[in-house]
């Protein structure tokens, strides 16, 4: 599989194994000891290469990126979590406070990493 990745990719597997001794990605082995990327494990590597590739970004700051960007997603479930505790609390028995607070509440989606470039002005 990791051939096909690699090839996929157009990168040499042994950046793919590199990639994994650092951590930056973990793919599950399969009984003959073959690695297997999942779609999480190719959106990582997406994410790695753009990282890498497009921002010049070395393999530590990857790895700090990484390291960042899961910690925010868990901060983002923590604080959802807890917004629906104090709705849940705060109108149990108000149908019309319910609504309102419901459309004051912005829903925001995660979205794919986007580089803007600005231009500056002269």
């Amino acid at each position: 599989m990791i051939s096909a990745v690699a090839e996929l990719y157009e990168i040499h597997p042994q950046t793919l194994r590199l990639y994994e001794r650092e951590g930056l990605l973990r793919p599950n082995r399969s009984e003959g000891n073959t690695r297997l990327y999942s779609e999480d494990d190719l959106q990582q590597l997406e994410l790695i290469l753009t990282l890498t590739r497009e921002l010049g970004v070395n393999l530590a700051g990857v790895e700090v990126i990484l390291n960042m960007r899961r910690r925010m997603e868990s901060l983002q479930s923590e604080v959802a979590s807890l917004m629906a505790f104090v709705r849940d609390e705060v109108l149990k028995d108000d149908r019309d406070l319910r609504q309102r607070f419901e459309q004051a509440i912005v829903r925001v989606e995660r979205g794919s990493l986007v580089v803007h470039k600005t231009s500056r002005p002269e």
